[in-house]
């Protein structure tokens, strides 16, 4: 089999007709005709050998090979931009403002901004540090420019980076928090929290009670109650205090039904300047490397 060579405008094409629905709305989108872009999906289907899109209601849903190929049609134009703006512009300038969760504020923020920060030293960058559920409301309203979240895949603007393990976590020192037929004491987010939700529903299909003994509205918050030994947790272990641990399943909690989420980038489908551009690159790679040194890069860096 020969080389195929991928055209950059037909993967455009199918980011923006995924994010959309419809190839008529992505025609409008990109200035062109319907026919025109069912004739740019239809080449790229061809190329690779698999359907892309089906039909779903009135609009349309990507194929298990179209979720595929979106992965890496958006890897694919990352690199080609970047690799243009490098290039083309190497003192780039700008103002990005880019959220993240306090998840990976403490330790890996820090060494991704000092790097940003020695490549890019005209950029001026904006950090804020919120909830998955605020940071996305701020990127939707245009008060965020990029966001790291945690499991939100379905997002029609989600570019996948890793998937994390989710674990109990509880006190490395403070012993079992609760007896034999006593209800399993949590601590959680408060609520609206899909990690308290994945807790909830997994010691209810376990038939286990359970308490709230304690709700944070932070995460450090969170920690020092579980390191005081006031409950159990669910979430990633990212960043995971030392005082913490991942408890083994010789702790009597019961096994979590969806045990691993997607980190994934965010940029509400707007078109990236430059300076964005390059921030999203140091942001995959950063981040990349973090969890490769870890346990946690054990869970798979997404290609």
């Amino acid at each position: 089999m020969g080389h195929v060579n991928l055209d950059m405008d037909v993967l455009r094409t199918l980011i923006t007709a995924h994010r959309l629905g419809s190839f008529s709305r992505a025609a409008d989108k990109i200035g062109r005709s319907q026919s025109a872009v069912s004739q740019q999906i239809r080449k790229l289907e061809e190329q690779v050998g698999q359907p892309l899109f089906v039909k779903q209601g009135r609009g349309l849903a990507l194929t298990n090979a179209g979720e595929v190929m979106l992965t890496y049609a958006h890897r694919i134009l990352d690199i080609n931009d970047e690799a243009v703006v490098a290039v083309r512009d190497q003192a780039v300038e700008g103002v990005v403002r880019f959220g993240l969760p306090a998840d990976f504020a403490d330790v890996w923020l820090p060494a991704a901004l000092s790097d940003f920060k020695q490549a890019y030293p005209a950029i001026r960058i904006e950090a804020v540090v919120d909830r998955n559920r605020r940071l996305l409301e701020q990127l939707d309203n245009g008060d965020l420019d990029l966001v790291l979240a945690l499991d939100n895949p379905a997002r029609a603007d989600a570019q996948p980076v890793a998937t994390l393990p989710v674990v109990w976590i509880g006190s490395a020192s403070a012993g079992p928090v609760w007896g034999a037929g006593e209800p399993v004491p949590l601590a959680v987010y408060e609520a609206p929290c899909f990690f308290r939700q994945r807790a909830i529903a997994a010691l209810d299909q376990a038939g286990m009670a359970w308490r709230i003994a304690f709700s944070s509205p932070s995460l450090p918050g969170l920690w020092a109650a579980v390191e005081a030994g006031l409950g159990v947790t669910l979430r990633t272990a990212v960043a995971l205090p030392d005082q913490l641990r991942a408890l083994p399943g010789t702790a009597g909690l019961p096994p979590v039904p969806a045990s691993s989420l997607e980190a994934c980038l965010h940029d509400a489908g707007r078109t990236l300047e430059p300076a964005m551009l390059q921030m999203r690159s140091i942001i995959r790679k950063t981040l990349e490397d973090y969890l490769a040194k870890t346990q946690i890069g054990q869970a798979g860096i997404v290609p």
